[in-house]
């Protein structure tokens, strides 16, 4: 069982036409994604990757046609806020975004008026989500994690990659990955994901991918002692991190003293976690 994204999610792609959109897309299906369409104003009518993907100029008329019920946006910063809006007016229930550097004034906004609907943003800043053998939105490569028990969710797009190949080579295998994404306002955190792979009863165990920035790691610990009973291991990035500097994402800054990795694991093992010095020892803590 999966959470979020399965075999039956219909995707469309925004910004297909783009070289990320057209290179991810065409992975995507490669995987087996069901790729039901695109969307790029002005280019309606159009058909891409061999005539496999239909273009629409809308959102509206792509879910109206295809009867899609998820999203992935490529679209530029500059445009991305817009896109989740006509995504989530025209019904799209999940809604993944690719794009890094959206304004954070725009991501307020958009977080104000997307609580009031019955939608799910994943990122923005997000590497995707994975269903090994189901489904892949996104960016995450679909060859480094095979089917299993394990929930993973995570902050961090190349330590997920680097987790996701570790728990493959010790053969323990992936329910769904989710990529929240490293912006500091975003649309789905790690309570959420939690409570998801709380509920999924072919989850066994949950891999907690963090780093420094943000309180949300404190957050989790704290849902965790409260509702969760399945076994959580995690890893939080940024133990050697300077305070004032931001560290690859933008949601990676220690700033007036909170956010610090020593914070967030100490809150992690206090509620019996078992937090890895490093991403290559979180296999062996979940045997």
């Amino acid at each position: 069982m999966s959470i979020l994204i399965n075999k039956n999610t219909r995707l469309i792609v925004q910004g297909i036409t783009g070289r990320e959109g057209i290179f991810h897309t065409s992975q995507m299906l490669g995987y087996g994604t069901q790729v039901v369409a695109g969307v790029t104003p002005g280019k309606g009518g159009e058909w891409v990757l061999d005539g496999k993907v239909p273009v629409f100029d809308t959102v509206h008329r792509a879910v109206d046609i295809t009867g899609a019920n998820a999203s992935a946006i490529f679209v530029p910063a500059r445009f991305a806020s817009d896109a989740i809006l006509e995504a989530a007016d025209a019904g799209v229930p999940l809604i993944v975004c690719i794009t890094e550097g959206i304004p954070i004034q725009d991501m307020m906004r958009l977080r104000r008026y997307l609580d009031q609907q019955e939608v799910r943003l994943v990122g923005p800043n997000s590497p995707g989500l994975l269903t090994p053998s189901e489904c892949k939105v996104g960016i995450i490569p679909g060859n480094i994690a095979e089917p299993g028990s394990i929930g993973v969710v995570s902050r961090s797009g190349t330590l997920t990659y680097e987790v996701l190949y570790a728990l493959k080579m010790e053969g323990i295998g992936v329910s769904t990955c989710v990529g929240i994404g490293g912006d500091p306002i975003n649309g789905t955190s790690f309570i959420d994901v939690l409570g998801m792979f709380e509920a999924d009863p072919h989850t066994e165990k949950v891999v907690i991918i963090g780093e420094i920035g943000g309180r949300d790691e404190e957050l989790a610990a704290e849902y965790i002692s409260d509702m969760m009973t399945k076994q959580i291991v995690a890893f939080i990035a940024g133990r050697t991190a300077p305070p004032g500097k931001r560290m690859g994402h933008a949601g990676a800054i220690v700033e007036g003293g909170t956010g610090l990795a020593v914070d967030k694991i100490n809150s992690l093992e206090a509620v019996g976690a078992a937090v890895a010095e490093h991403p290559g020892k979180i296999p062996e803590l979940l045997k």
